[in-house]
């Protein structure tokens, strides 16, 4: 029942709270925070302190927070009740104490309906805060979020630097119940957060952390140079996106991972035992789920970047300087002494990556969506530039290009969306490279008044725009298998049915279809300088096929290689 469940997603938060050193709570009384007051009041290693005043009760925790450092919980129920905690609030976040701000809160439906003791709690300290979360009402699924989501609050708060943070926790009637049996528990994390360009606890801990395991290292934008030498001396595979500078030919290097994990024997034989991701993750679903799956998860990344809540450990930091710091400081010990080094890149990884890609090179269409993803990055001149749309282009760049030297691959994956792309594209040219954009339709048409005036801009872009007549990324997605045709192409197909070569023209730049080699039509097209539009036309249901028949064809190959 939904007691129960809440009862054990405030067990979890408070047993995950205790593991990295909280001691004290502070409970101001009230009904509809009873969940995490009776989970506060349970836990044998948190003492619970009582006070009718919200606001003395935020300065109390406040107080005992500052005698010695450690974070403290304040407690409240819903209402005005969290007002009264924004002057402990204020004093925490100007003099860096930690202070865990728990605030209970009403359901989404009793909110905006006159429902008593409910105001709006979202953001309620602004600016004050180090962090502000709300998780919503808690269900049974989202369990395996339960304990990341404490140890990011114990993280944050903490620092450096330490502060406040605001977790608003909204439950529903009943409000008491019993508590099952907890997620289980993971790593500790005292060093789970780290800013700034020192992080010791990383490089300390890796020797002995790594020693002897079977290890993968995530490359992600901002890795930097240091990535492939790490790699190298640790004998470990390297995963890469396209825009990383680990994207590129290296023995170390495993392109088309996505594809030979289609193959369940990969998938067991290739899991690593740890992860080591510096900077985001991959755009590849198939690829994150499988990462997830990894006994231990360590993250560097400028931000908290942990989507799948598999990380032991999170590093706000600098990637690329982490991977320096690793190289630098983890230096092979004397002879005879165990060694974190192991060298060369392990069997089986070498034979599996060679098998994919001899078989997506010999296997792969031009005419198709992965062909032209593939031919447009190989056919740029060095010093180029490729910028890559959201939805398929940037999975098909990752999934099937083969990595290369000379050209960088760019792409707006911060928000991950559609919007803009065409602009950016000629804004990248405006520094002088040699520019190609891939692009879908719909993402072409979402911001097709960027070709305004590109023209006399004085930039050499070429945009190819793959028109599939709608959303082609919504064919590869359940929808596509479990709705009637029609009202599939209604709300996820969406076919536009227009004429984008005229529509190109209409702005100024030479357009035209492309019907066969896109790759060369690109090269021809920035030789010729200025901006040109090339629509490469593709069917959207014989896009899937060719996805899945070259997917079933690496993922043979590589079974039969293991």
């Amino acid at each position: 029942m939904d007691a129960d469940v809440q009862a054990t997603f405030t067990a979890t938060l408070v047993d995950e709270w205790a593991r990295g050193g909280v001691r004290d709570a502070v409970v101001c009384p009230g009904s509809r925070s009873t969940p995490l007051a009776l989970a506060l009041a349970d836990h044998p290693g948190v003492r619970v302190h009582v006070h009718h005043d919200e606001r003395s009760g935020g300065f109390l925790a406040l107080g005992r927070a500052l005698a010695d450092g450690r974070p403290v919980v304040v407690l409240t129920t819903s209402g005005t009740a969290t007002v009264e905690l924004h002057p402990a609030v204020v004093e925490a976040h100007h003099s860096g104490i930690p202070l865990l701000v728990c605030t209970a809160d009403r359901p989404p439906e009793l909110q905006d309906v006159g429902a008593a003791q409910t105001i709006d709690q979202q953001r309620l300290y602004g600016p004050a805060t180090r962090w502000f979360h709300d998780p919503g009402v808690p269900v049974a699924s989202s369990s395996p979020r339960w304990r990341p989501l404490a140890a990011r609050a114990l993280a944050e708060t903490s620092g450096p630097p330490p502060g406040p943070v605001h977790l608003n926790l909204p439950f529903r009637e009943p409000l008491v119940g019993v508590p099952s049996e907890l997620p289980p528990a993971r790593e500790p994390l005292e060093a789970a957060l780290e800013r700034g360009a020192g992080f010791a606890p990383l490089s300390t801990a890796g020797s002995s952390r790594w020693l002897e395991r079977q290890g993968l290292i995530v490359a992600g934008v901002g890795s930097g140079p240091s990535v492939l030498p790490l790699a190298e001396a640790l004998g470990w595979p390297v995963v890469a996106d396209p825009r990383a500078e680990a994207w590129q030919p290296h023995p170390n290097v495993i392109p088309h991972l996505d594809a030979i994990l289609r193959s369940e024997a990969a998938r067991t034989v290739l899991r690593p035992e740890m992860v080591l991701r510096f900077g985001d993750p991959l755009a590849s679903r198939v690829v994150n789920e499988w990462l997830a799956t990894a006994d231990d998860t360590v993250v560097i990344a400028p931000t908290w970047s942990d989507p799948e809540a598999v990380a032991s450990s999170v590093f706000r930091t600098d990637p690329a300087a982490a991977a320096e710091v690793l190289l630098s400081t983890n230096l092979p010990p004397k002879e005879g002494a165990s060694s974190l080094f192991r060298g060369k890149l392990r069997s089986p990884w070498g034979e599996v990556a060679e098998v994919a890609a001899e078989i997506v090179a010999a296997s792969l269409d031009p005419a198709t969506e992965p062909g032209i993803a593939r031919d447009l990055l190989a056919a740029l001149p060095d010093g180029g530039d490729l910028v890559v749309s959201s939805s398929m282009p940037v999975r098909d760049v990752e999934r099937y290009a083969q990595p290369r030297d000379g050209v960088r691959v760019l792409a707006n994956r911060g928000a991950n969306g559609i919007d803009g792309v065409v602009s950016t594209a000629v804004g990248v040219a405006l520094a002088g490279r040699p520019t190609a954009l891939l692009i879908g339709d719909i993402a072409f048409l979402h911001d097709s008044n960027g070709l305004l005036g590109a023209a006399g801009r004085g930039v050499d872009l070429v945009v190819v725009v793959v028109d599939n007549d709608g959303g082609g990324i919504f064919s590869f997605l359940p929808q596509a298998g479990k709705l009637p045709g029609d009202r599939f192409e209604a709300l996820f197909g969406t076919p536009h049915g227009l004429d984008l070569v005229a529509l190109a023209a209409a702005y100024g730049p030479e357009a035209s279809a492309v019907d066969g080699d896109v790759g060369a039509a690109a090269a021809e097209a920035l030789a010729k300088g200025g901006v040109h539009v090339l629509v490469a036309r593709t069917d959207r249901a014989a896009n899937v096929e060719a996805h899945r028949r070259l997917d079933d064809a690496v993922a043979a190959a590589v079974t039969a290689a293991l």
